[in-house]
């Protein structure tokens, strides 16, 4: 076993949750095992809560988290998302979570920040809309070349 330490063949023991099988909720759980594809892969902006179950800041932000999460429902582009640091390990080169809740931000393109506003739906949505960053989709060019021939074509109405 020590030589295999030394060579780098054993993987550290990461603890995480299993990930769940059914992860219907309005804020997604994420956990350890789960935290790169989800997070860091999905290409997506990404609120990401660390929390404790037993912490009282955290159970009141969860009922605003909620409400954020249902208003971006119906965005692909934005996850709202729940990590129970207690239960599954912090990769602490990555996120700095010395309490709780703390909340990090992962733009779209990679770009990650802490959360440090105000906890409303408000403050959170107005942080999330500054701070995304989407690439452009086959819809979103779709739908401005329609609203584009739609403009042109009330222009013409108008002349004729």
């Amino acid at each position: 076993m020590g030589e295999r330490l030394q060579e780098g063949l054993l993987k550290p023991f990461l603890r995480s949750e299993p990930i769940p099988e059914v992860n219907n909720e309005p804020v997604k759980v994420v956990v350890r095992d789960s935290l790169q594809d989800v997070v860091f892969n999905s290409g997506k902006n990404v609120l990401l809560e660390f929390y404790a179950p037993w912490c009282g800041h955290c159970k009141s932000l969860a009922p605003i988290l909620d409400e954020v999460a249902i208003s971006f429902e119906k965005d692909p582009n934005v996850l709202i998302a729940k990590f129970d640091a207690t239960a599954n390990d912090v990769p602490s080169d990555t996120f700095d979570v010395q309490g709780f809740p703390t909340v990090y931000f992962k733009s779209a393109s990679g770009k990650l920040s802490q959360f440090e506003g105000d906890r409303t739906k408000e403050g959170i949505i107005n942080f999330i809309e500054t701070n995304r960053d989407d690439k452009p989709s086959q819809s979103t060019s779709a739908k401005t070349e329609s609203t584009k021939s739609e403009s042109v074509d009330e222009d013409v109405k108008d002349e004729l």
